[in-house]
């Protein structure tokens, strides 16, 4: 039968053994001399085995002995190791995020909120994961990870929102497209006459453009659907079609005068939103949480 080990007894032994003596354990604990012999005596008897020898002037470890001394001094050098790091994570000085996310927020996301995050907190570290809508919320209902940001999610008993912000889903077009030069907004029907690169239906964005497909009672036919973002600016920017997404998954592109995002008169693509998710009821740590809030100001500040 295995007996648990009393840290308390086995603290006695150590301070015994290191101090040379039971009376000067005892002075060093502010005990009676005799409350300590008899805890170790106790351990002793509980480990059926010798763990002290009494000699004339002072008392030694026996083998045994020895074995708990050096298990002693790792459970104490454990307990200081744990405390530190608890120090550290809450003066923010370690810790580690996930977070997971549609592709389009990369490059916004890896912009000013990462950086000045960074600047405030260099020792933090993310794991960064790229997921589609569904997969997303998957990740952060399931605690894969602590945030999510994901465009258009559908509604969940199981995620809260924290922050949202109207990201129109926009025609992506080369500057010298003709649906750049209509006096009006282009409809959904006017983006059937182009061959046109779609996100999988597991996007927030395929499920946006469902939905309106069926208030407008268009059918489109994508000629190219994809996971990737990438290869959808690169359908675009070759001239082979154009695409539907939101402006801010081409920031770059539109900056450098590549590509256009072109509003289009259709009210579900105009009132489509992103958002920063967490798992309703999570109880975050504290690094998580420090970016989460950094998070949330940049979302509020677009507004």
């Amino acid at each position: 039968m295995n007996v648990p080990i009393d840290d308390r007894r086995v603290r006695y032994l150590y301070e015994a053994l290191t101090s040379g003596s039971v009376r000067a354990a005892a002075d060093k604990l502010d005990m009676n001399p005799s409350v300590v012999s008899r805890q170790i005596a106790q351990l002793e008897s509980e480990m059926a085995v010798p763990l002290m020898e009494r000699l004339g002037r002072g008392v030694r470890a026996t083998d045994a002995g020895e074995v708990l001394i050096d298990y002693f001094r790792q459970h104490r050098a454990h307990q200081d190791d744990v405390v530190t790091k608890i120090r550290e994570m809450r003066g923010l000085e370690r810790g580690h995020i996930t977070l997971v996310l549609g592709e389009g927020f990369v490059s916004d996301l890896m912009g000013k909120p990462i950086q000045d995050f960074w600047k405030n907190y260099p020792a933090l570290t993310i794991t960064m994961n790229l997921a589609g809508t569904n997969d997303v919320i998957r990740q952060v209902s399931e605690d894969v990870a602590h945030i999510g940001l994901v465009y258009n999610p559908s509604p969940s008993t199981t995620i809260r929102s924290r922050a949202a912000v109207c990201q129109p889903l926009c025609a992506i077009v080369q500057p010298d497209h003709p649906l750049v030069r209509l006096p009006t907004q282009p409809r959904l029907a006017d983006i059937t006459q182009y061959p046109l690169a779609l996100m999988h239906s597991s996007y927030g964005t395929r499920q946006l453009i469902a939905l309106a497909e069926q208030m407008d009672q268009v059918r489109l036919m994508p000629k190219m659907v994809t996971d990737s973002i990438s290869t959808v600016k690169h359908f675009v920017r070759a001239g082979l079609g154009i695409s539907l997404l939101p402006e801010f998954s081409v920031a770059q592109e539109i900056e450098s005068g590549e590509l256009v995002a072109v509003t289009i008169d259709q009210q579900i693509l105009a009132s489509a939103q992103a958002h920063i998710i967490t798992r309703l009821g999570r109880q975050m740590p504290i690094a998580a949480n420090q970016l989460l809030l950094q998070l949330m100001s940049a979302m509020r500040a677009f507004n």
